[in-house]
């Protein structure tokens, strides 16, 4: 099903949703120049969908969301956005961040605090953002891709794109899905891409207070953010439990989908036990 709720400034958020909805939900938040249908193996997975209420968003400026002229530098903005998603899909949610999602997560605990939720996960994720923030690692495919990706000139970003589409996806990345991040990375307006990138802001004092389940996902081959970053966010967050992807690039969760799924389903249903 698709849908969309309101977040700050009526800036219209497009969802995805499956499974039932008195269901524990779980929200899926996808990366930077991507959109919710990243998550097309998890939503489509049966055995997630028959227990919990699968809820994807587009982020603002991406996908089927609204693209307002201003507000991407701001962790209000974000925090509302995801707060938003959350009314929607009902209390003690799960939170599953990939990418950049980690800092829209991590704008949201800023924010909100972590009272309305159960447990969050972070895939291949950044935390924080700036030259120099520990949390915030790019690999070197996202580094060779900057600053050409965000430019307004087709004849620079473009190329930029398409490389960097190819690049973070192992052999285990179906071409059609990969081709799919390609288009959905030229769907984003380059004021949007660029504008992502121009925060600086740190989560340690953040990532400190969280008292939920945390669980911490990352490729050991992942190039787009560094493994470092989720030694960094595990070694914040108080009883992170780390899962490594060995050989998994910036995709586990569909390089090994029925793995990630697993875990997933495991990780959620025993936060679900915890709150009963």
């Amino acid at each position: 099903m698709n849908t969309e709720v309101a977040g700050p400034g009526g800036v219209r958020i497009a969802l995805r949703v499956e499974g039932a909805q008195n269901s524990r939900p779980i929200v899926f938040v996808h990366g930077w120049a991507q959109a919710s249908n990243a998550w097309s193996a998890q939503l489509a997975d049966p055995a997630l969908s028959a227990r919990f209420r699968l809820v994807a968003m587009d982020l603002r400026g991406h996908g089927a969301s609204d693209v307002p002229a201003a507000g991407y530098d701001d962790p209000r903005q974000w925090a509302d956005d995801l707060a938003a998603v959350l009314d929607f899909a009902g209390p003690d949610a799960i939170v599953v961040g990939w990418s950049y999602g980690g800092l829209v997560i991590a704008d949201y605990l800023r924010v909100h605090g972590t009272a309305r939720l159960a447990g969050i996960v972070l895939v291949g994720a950044i935390t924080e953002i700036g030259r120099g923030r520990a949390g915030g690692q790019n690999g070197p495919v996202m580094r060779a891709a900057l600053p050409a990706a965000l430019s307004e000139e087709a004849e620079v970003a473009v190329p930029a794109l398409v490389e960097f589409a190819r690049a973070q996806a192992s052999p285990r990345v179906p071409g059609s899905y990969t081709q799919a991040m390609l288009g959905h990375s030229l769907a984003v307006p380059p004021s949007v891409r660029g504008a992502l990138f121009r925060r600086d802001i740190g989560s340690a004092e953040v990532l400190q207070a969280v008292d939920k389940p945390v669980l911490v996902v990352h490729g050991t081959a992942d190039r787009v953010v560094a493994p470092a970053a989720a030694e960094y966010s595990a070694g914040k967050i108080p009883g992170a439990v780390v899962r490594w992807f060995v050989d998994a690039g910036h995709l586990p969760f569909v390089e090994e989908p029925g793995e990630f799924n697993s875990l997933l389903r495991q990780f959620s249903g025993e936060t679900a036990d915890e709150q009963e």
